[in-house]
């Protein structure tokens, strides 16, 4: 007598959202987040990234680095913590005439001035 063995499933093939993705189990296929994604930005102080949100936008203004707490100012902006220790950090490196396209130096004193009375400092 035989033993009767049970018959194997065959995974069903399942494509995925994106084109020639093909996933061997339905389960494995991503979901939708509910909520949409945070953008997320890269402090030029520490290099550490986080959301958008909890970062201050600096613009490059005829030579000065200018707080864009709105973000509404035109042109390529910087992200920073808003803390002061981010912020010497970024001179330290010299990180604002990078990330902004900028020759020469930056004057960040407005900068300075918003933060340190955003602290309290």
């Amino acid at each position: 007598m035989s033993v009767r063995r049970p018959l194997r499933r065959r995974a069903r093939i399942v494509m995925g959202r994106r084109r020639g993705t093909v996933h061997a189990c339905p389960d494995k296929v991503r979901r939708r987040r509910e909520r949409p994604a945070e953008p997320v930005r890269t402090c030029v102080g520490c290099r550490a990234r986080a959301s958008a949100s909890g970062l201050l936008r600096v613009v490059a203004v005829d030579g000065v680095v200018v707080p864009d707490p709105r973000r509404r100012y035109p042109g390529r902006g910087a992200w920073l913590h808003p803390d002061l220790g981010c912020l010497r950090l970024a001179e330290r490196r010299r990180a604002f005439p990078r990330a902004l396209r900028f020759a020469g130096t930056l004057d960040t004193a407005p900068v300075h001035a918003f933060l340190t009375q955003l602290c309290g400092d």
